[in-house]
């Protein structure tokens, strides 16, 4: 089983290491993992999403299931922490997400444009944020030129910086796709080197080989995947996502493999919150009571 790593061993300045604390030791199970709960898919997919259970569409309702949740945080885009996080402050730490694109152009160059600052996260009480990078996007030079600003201004004003790395671009669907090891891999590499505090990263897929370098070529399982996926992160945090909403025990097995490999904790959101409001909290349960297992020092 892999070390995570601890706030103690990465060198973080007092703003990161006191915001990073009240996240991981002050919220949620308080042992140093992390359930987060994101809620940008209206912005990203549409409100398409929020058809499987129509109550979800309202930005309070999921607010307070994170709450009722024990999650360690929400995730929402500017909009929605303005007109709602208020009446949450205090009560359950904000990431606020600074970037974003709808689904509706294609992924060929994909670029997520910069809409919030880590200022507008500082003025409404955020204990992080997050940027979406697109590791491989024919666009990297301006998604990188965005990233590193929003980088400099995270560090300055000592706030977390989530990055969420996604391989994109034409090029990555010639290397066995966005969720290939061999794309999932880099992106975790991609974003340790360049500065995060937390990647996020989807669960890899050994089996997706189709055009990825030789070494990525062997009979990997899932488990030799996501503990690789965790290493090249090196001592950045890893958080992985749910991704679309599958069957219970997938994801059990899923988030299990993830903590075993070192992984800091789980972002779940349609997972979560596509089924009714008994259902996700009894779903969550079930997450807590698996996190409760890998306590991680301070």
């Amino acid at each position: 089983m892999s070390t995570r790593p601890s706030l103690a061993r990465l060198g973080l300045d007092t703003g990161k290491k006191a915001r990073l604390h009240r996240i991981l030791h002050q919220h949620g199970l308080r042992n140093g993992t992390a359930l987060f709960l994101p809620y940008d898919q209206g912005f990203e997919h549409g409100p398409r999403d929020f058809f499987a259970n129509p109550a979800s569409g309202d930005p309070k309702y999921v607010i307070r299931l994170a709450l009722e949740g024990g999650f360690n945080g929400v995730v929402l885009q500017i909009g929605l922490a303005e007109k709602f996080y208020w009446d949450f402050a205090g009560e359950l730490p904000l990431v606020l997400k600074l970037n974003g694109k709808t689904d509706i152009p294609p992924d060929s160059a994909a670029l997520s444009p910069v809409h919030g600052s880590v200022a507008d996260a500082v003025r409404l009480g955020a204990d992080a944020v997050g940027y979406t990078l697109y590791v491989g996007t024919p666009a990297q030079e301006q998604d990188f030129a965005q990233y590193r600003q929003v980088r400099a201004d995270a560090e300055r004003l000592g706030m977390p910086l989530i990055v969420w790395a996604y391989p994109r671009g034409s090029a990555v669907e010639a290397k066995g796709g966005k969720n290939s090891f061999y794309a999932v891999d880099y992106a975790a590499r991609v974003a340790s080197e360049l500065g995060a505090d937390v990647v996020k990263v989807n669960f890899p897929h050994p089996e997706k080989q189709d055009g990825t370098p030789e070494q990525y070529g062997a009979a990997f399982t899932t488990q030799d995947a996501i503990d690789a996926v965790v290493r090249s992160a090196n001592r950045t945090m890893v958080l992985v996502s749910g991704g679309a909403k599958a069957g219970d025990e997938a994801m059990f097995e899923k988030a299990r493999q993830s903590m075993d490999a070192g992984a800091t904790g789980l972002i779940f959101g349609r997972n979560v919150w596509q089924r009714d409001h008994d259902d996700s909290l009894r779903f969550v349960e079930r997450l807590r009571e698996l996190l409760a297992k890998y306590d991680s020092a301070p």
